[in-house]
């Protein structure tokens, strides 16, 4: 992976079978898998379950109208459950999540996956691949929350037309109401999630079959794939184009895979085979049943299932539903800039936790403002569902096609399937995916700009950040000194005082610049002196016991690496207390931290290009201070200026 040269802390490639590595096991007793089970319902499947808000409606009055007759009822609601059943049950259940890096899944975990042993110009490329699908999600993000809870509160409408206005502004209260509630964290509020979604599948379920019996019980007939490929077969275009709203159907599939590090593989499917899938499928047939016997539902055929006693619990059913899918694409969010920050892709950013027992439970401020910001922008400038659905589907079909590119190096490189089991596989997937891809740039200029627009800045922020780490690192092994060098000139010159100094540095040889500009203004070197280097491994945990390893130099010097995997939070003094005696002995009332904090110097023969170095320097003056990124204790840190000019031969 690309380096990450913050003060102390590096990136390398690691091999999967170095006993070093661990990570928390997914075996479970049949308690704790429905435990894990609703969990996953509350959390996972939130966005895909909150699809039937809209996902019909658009198809038959959003970007390319169809009219409302049964062959498209039943060509749709077919087309609607095999995509289903393709994408989300065949190709992540089925595939994709058999794809744990470690037990973790999402578009990072399978590119540190991928790249062990590609050969180096592969490997640029699935870092572009998997950057950019990660960039993607931050589109998803921002859109997810004004979707759905959008959709939600559109309800009000069916009850009383007049209160069309009035759903923007309420709409925005409960989303500034989630986003300011997000540094208390949610774990209390977490452990309700699974009954509530659970009572809205149930709920789903059961108005679908209601209106499926009372309506138009022959609609199941429309489970036949016949429906679906004569719909294609009878007028493509107008397939072709119905495939931009039929995707909606499958929003927060990729979460199933993202989120399967905190529940595992087995409770996901569980709540998939089991709860999901057949609710989502009653209902899609339930609105089907009714607008085939009522073709004026389809203002909003899924309120419409309901009677009229039933609406307005419905409405507050589905807006909490809609609060629960808004909750899980913020917290993913927060948890892919951690992932993103440790593989050296985007500078340090103060990450708070928000609970003491759960470790995935972080909070960071500036993604949830800028979040904040996006979304009020979203539904300022889109104004209801129906307009937001235009911008929805691009980001979600570019995520899964790189996903599944992904997959064809991951079956072959990894899985070693031979070529005719492979081949058919994944092109089968490319098929889908592409189709569903193109189907959406045909929204690109009535909102589907907004998603890529947001995919291409955040790309180019983080490919920035990634290069010119490289850059300045490489700057920094050609002008480091070698260590025995300096130790054979300084240790017998410099004067020797009590006490432990720890330089931090990303690199695991050569002298530190903050060593040299201490020796050089101070005069004097500490009795111990401990180089220390942080390594983020591309595996998202390491076994506790590999944690440290220290090395004795000559003269009182010492090499430390300390590592910890892409899903950890680096925590320097709890590492220095569980070192084994065989090593210096360390006190921290005795026991100082020199960090270096680099300034940018601007050039003219820089390999990257001025504007994106501009940009670089701007990000790496903001980023976090390492003193709190690494929870040093802010009394025992010394904090030295350095100057440095990025050098490079390629790449622009």
């Amino acid at each position: 992976m690309s380096n990450d040269t913050s003060p102390g802390t590096s990136s390398v490639d690691s091999k999967s079978s170095d006993p070093s590595y661990g990570v928390p096991g997914h075996s479970h007793s049949d308690k704790d898998l429905l435990k894990l089970s609703l969990g996953a319902i509350g959390i996972v499947f939130g966005d895909i379950g909150t699809s039937p808000l809209y996902a019909l409606k658009e198809c038959f009055k959003g970007h390319h109208q169809l009219p409302v007759d049964d062959f498209h009822i039943y060509g749709l609601v077919s087309l609607i459950f095999w995509t289903m059943g393709l994408v989300v049950t065949v190709k992540y259940v089925m595939f994709i999540m058999k794809a744990d890096n470690k037990g973790e899944g999402g578009s990072m975990s399978l590119l540190s996956l991928i790249i062990r042993g590609a050969n180096p110009k592969l490997s640029r490329w699935l870092i572009v691949l998997g950057v950019f699908a990660t960039a993607l999600f931050y589109g998803d993000s921002m859109i997810t929350p004004a979707m759905s809870v959008l959709s939600a509160v559109e309800g009000l409408t069916v009850i009383e037309p007049s209160f069309d206005s009035w759903v923007p502004p309420v709409s925005v209260v409960i989303l500034i109401g989630l986003f300011c509630i997000q540094a208390r964290g949610t774990e209390s509020v977490g452990r309700l999630f699974g009954p509530i979604m659970l009572v809205y599948f149930a709920t789903l379920a059961i108005l679908g079959a209601f209106n499926i019996i009372t309506r138009s019980p022959a609609i199941l007939l429309a489970l036949n794939p016949y429906y679906a490929i004569h719909f294609f077969v009878s007028d493509p275009l107008q397939g072709f184009w119905a495939l931009g709203s039929v995707v909606l159907s499958v929003t927060g599939a990729e979460a199933l895979y993202a989120d399967m590090g905190h529940f595992g593989r087995q409770p996901i499917s569980l709540g998939w085979y089991w709860v999901v899938f057949p609710a989502l499928t009653l209902n899609y047939l339930g609105q089907c049943a009714l607008l085939s016997a009522d073709h004026e539902a389809i203002a909003n055929p899924f309120y419409f299932l309901a009677p009229d006693f039933l609406r307005v619990p419905l409405i507050i059913l589905a807006t909490f539903a809609a609060v629960i899918a808004s909750q899980a694409v913020i917290t993913g969010a927060f948890s892919v800039t951690q992932q993103a920050i440790q593989l050296g892709y985007i500078p340090r950013l103060r990450v708070n936790h928000t609970s003491a027992s759960t470790v995935g439970q972080i909070y960071i401020p500036s993604v949830n403002w800028v979040l904040m910001f996006m979304v009020m922008v979203l539904i300022a400038m889109f104004k209801n569902s129906t307009n937001l659905a235009n911008a929805y589907g691009i980001a979600v079909t570019g995520t899964m096609f790189i996903t599944s590119c992904m997959m064809g190096v991951l079956v072959h490189r990894v899985w070693h399937w031979k070529a005719w089991q492979s081949i058919p596989l994944v092109s089968f997937f490319l098929l889908i995916d592409g189709a569903f891809f193109l189907s959406n740039v045909t929204k690109i200029p009535e909102g589907g700009w907004f998603p890529l627009l947001v995919g291409f800045v955040v790309f180019t922020m983080l490919m920035t950040w990634s290069r010119g780490r490289h850059l300045m690192a490489e700057r920094m092994r050609q002008v480091a000194m070698p260590i025995q060098l300096f130790i054979r000139s300084a240790a017998a010159s410099a004067v020797r005082i009590p006490g432990t100094a720890i330089f931090l540095t990303p690199e695991d040889d050569g002298v530190p610049h903050a060593l040299l500009h201490n020796l050089k203004h101070n005069k004097i070197l500490h009795e111990r002196v401990i180089l220390l280097t942080v390594k983020i491994e591309d595996v998202p945990y390491v076994d506790p016991h590999y944690r440290a390893s220290m090395s004795s130099l000559e003269d009182g010097f010492y090499r430390l690496i300390v590592r910890y995997g892409f899903m950890e939070e680096p925590d320097v003094p709890l590492a220095l207390n569980k070192i084994e005696q065989s090593g210096p002995m360390l006190r921290m009332d005795d026991t100082s931290f020199f960090i270096s904090r680099q300034t940018l110097i601007p050039s003219t023969h820089t390999s990257m290009a001025i504007w994106r170095e501009k940009l670089f320097a701007w990000m790496l003056r903001n980023s976090e201070s390492a003193t709190e990124f690494f929870k040093l204790p802010s009394n025992r840190v010394v904090e030295l200026g350095s100057q440095i000019e990025l050098v490079g031969s390629n790449g622009k």
